[in-house]
């Protein structure tokens, strides 16, 4: 649409008006269709998205469960002498 859509205004015999409000549709059907693409790039190549849901937060809660101890270990090391 590009050039030729915003000239094809500008040559007619329409309102500056109707010419903006067109214009403003137009971009609201870009971004959602947009939004539509973003949305299916994510789930691309994913059959059941409640089990990457349910993956991701039993990572997190696992990266959560390392964190806390290591903090209550102090440093996290513990070295070993013989």
């Amino acid at each position: 649409m590009g050039w030729n859509f915003y000239k094809l205004f500008c040559c007619c015999n329409t309102s500056e008006e109707s010419t903006r409000l067109d214009i403003a549709v137009v971009r609201e059907q870009q971004a959602a269709a947009a939004e539509k693409r973003l949305k299916e790039q994510e789930s691309r190549g994913v059959k059941n998205p409640e089990r990457i849901k349910r993956i991701q937060r039993e990572q997190q809660k696992r990266n959560e469960e390392v964190a806390r101890q290591l903090t209550n270990s102090g440093t996290g090391l513990k070295w070993q002498v013989s």
